[in-house]
């Protein structure tokens, strides 16, 4: 759904000062960002990691800049780059913006309903292929989502981006053949099949040697009580 109302993010200007500047920022708990685009030149700026968490928690797509108090600027999130292991926000990219001009995003795809999907309860494995869409749309039409039911997916159902409703106002950008979804057989049973085939290929396997092993004896024991009744 569209939130059309801006959240304020007060930050405060910094000078570029290279990586290890930029990681004491990091060590006081501050995140280190840049805004860009609109016509205009781009400010580097720091902001309390708290502040930009929750920010980024209570709004949609656009937030409400403002450089060392100054007046308010509306951008959206372009980048946020974190660390791979702890999960930290190591840097924030924003765009200025313009409310009546479109702009292009990405948005997550999430699929709702599949616990009633017929395929799923007949043990059908739901694989989501794509996560994640682009859009077109004014900065304040931009939906935190979309959402697509999948209640009435079968085993074997494959669903492409063409089967997707977006809301108005909102355009979709990529291939309308994109596979969003699949239903496919149980894995469980495939994988119990294949075990089963190979246990029996190692048991006849360990088998063969065994009986040509007795076969050879007891060619070997007739060969003997003929030489010993000779």
């Amino acid at each position: 759904m569209a939130q059309a109302d801006s959240t304020a993010l007060t930050v405060q200007h910094r000078d570029p000062e290279g990586s290890r500047a930029a990681r004491r920022l990091r060590r006081e708990g501050k995140v280190p960002g840049v805004v860009y685009g609109g016509g205009e030149e781009p400010v580097a700026f720091q902001v309390d990691a708290k502040v930009l968490r929750q920010a980024l928690a209570h709004t949609g797509a656009v937030l409400e800049l403002r450089v060392d108090g100054g007046g308010g600027t509306p951008v959206v999130l372009k980048e946020l780059a974190r660390h791979p292991v702890s999960g930290a926000t190591l840097h924030v990219d924003l765009l200025r913006v313009r409310l009546d001009q479109p702009i292009q995003a990405t948005v997550v795809l999430e699929l709702v309903g599949s616990e009633n999907a017929p395929g799923v309860k007949e043990g059908g494995v739901l694989e989501q292929v794509t996560r994640e869409l682009t859009i077109e749309a004014l900065p304040n039409d931009i939906p935190d989502s979309l959402e697509h039911n999948v209640e009435e997916l079968q085993i074997g159902d494959t669903v492409t981006l063409e089967a997707l409703t977006a809301p108005t106002r909102v355009k979709l950008l990529d291939d309308p053949e994109t596979v969003i979804a699949t239903v496919t057989p149980p894995r469980l049973q495939a994988a119990e099949e294949e075990e089963e085939i190979e246990e029996e290929t190692e048991l006849v396997a360990e088998g063969a040697p065994e009986a040509e092993g007795a076969t050879g004896e007891a060619a070997a024991g007739e060969t003997e009580g003929q030489g010993e009744g000779e």
